[in-house]
């Protein structure tokens, strides 16, 4: 009976013993819990989630930004456009007493004083449909100048050459720059040949790497010459050319050259009595005559 009642009071005494129960209760409640936590994510305060949404919306404003100012590499062209070339341009043409032409006005009394001509269209040359009929216009030796190098690729290739671009108006390239960022200025020192009427832009699109080559070296004479300027554009993937006034004049002083072919027509294998009579030579000038 002592035995008993000792127990009792020490059972009483150390409230402690049944704490093994406790304890294995409490680590399989808090098992429980992280098994929970594994299958749903903890709730996050809407001021933190809402940090978390600001950071995704820059890093994907990064993004797009990186993607939108990668490098672009052209590949090597020995017609590479620099400034010094338009500021050339700019020098001839107005060496040349070509003016700007500042609206439509001007360019119809241009055209019909015959300072501007048509553009050609033949087998070898064929007109960009999306040009407009008011601006199918070019100086006569710029013109002279198409005919000959169209003629000649015609020949190489069996196809014809395609003209993007040709006289344009102040009012044209105001337009064209509000479209286009790398467009020409319409004043100053480099502004864009196009308003004089000498220049062309001749489509690069569709050529094969042979047909390229030889436009480069058929072009790269020209320009070595001082006849020509010229610009091989990848972003339009057009060759930009600027005629000047000396094209045609060096036709008539040097007609046997790569711009001016002569050929030599016989009249008559049969020798007429009298002094010996010679083959007579006639320089065909088909091109400078369809100008006008």
């Amino acid at each position: 009976m002592f035995a008993a009642a000792v127990l009792a009071i020490s059972l009483m005494s150390h409230p402690a013993l049944p704490a093994v129960k406790t304890a294995t209760t409490t680590k399989t409640a808090e098992s429980t819990q992280s098994l929970e936590a594994g299958k749903k994510r903890p709730a996050v305060s809407s001021r933190r989630h809402h940090s978390r949404r600001i950071a995704a919306r820059v890093n994907s404003g990064r993004r797009g930004r990186t993607s939108r100012f990668r490098r672009i590499v052209f590949p090597f062209t020995p017609l590479k456009g620099s400034r010094e070339s338009m500021l050339r341009q700019n020098e001839r043409t107005f060496g040349d007493d070509l003016e700007r032409i500042q609206d439509d006005d001007q360019l119809q009394l241009l055209t019909e004083n015959k300072e501007l001509v048509d553009l050609p269209e033949s087998d070898s040359v064929h007109i960009a449909a999306n040009l407009p009929v008011e601006r199918r216009y070019c100086r006569p030796w710029t013109r002279t100048f198409l005919d000959d190098m169209s003629r000649e690729y015609y020949t190489e290739f069996g196809v014809p050459l395609q003209v993007n671009s040709a006289v344009r108006t102040v009012q044209v390239q105001k337009k064209l720059r509000r479209r286009n960022r790398n467009a020409a200025m319409i004043d100053g020192d480099v502004a864009s040949p196009h308003l004089t009427g000498a220049a062309l832009d001749i489509a690069r699109r569709g050529m094969s790497k042979n047909q390229i080559k030889w436009m480069r070296d058929y072009l790269l004479a020209l320009r070595d010459a001082g006849q020509i300027d010229v610009a091989e554009e990848f972003r339009t993937r057009c060759f930009h050319i600027t005629v000047y006034k000396e094209y045609e004049l060096s036709r008539l002083e040097s007609p046997g050259s790569l711009a001016a072919p002569v050929k030599v027509i016989q009249t008559s294998s049969e020798v007429p009595p009298g002094p010996t009579a010679e083959p007579i030579r006639v320089l065909e000038n088909e091109d400078l005559q369809t100008t006008h």
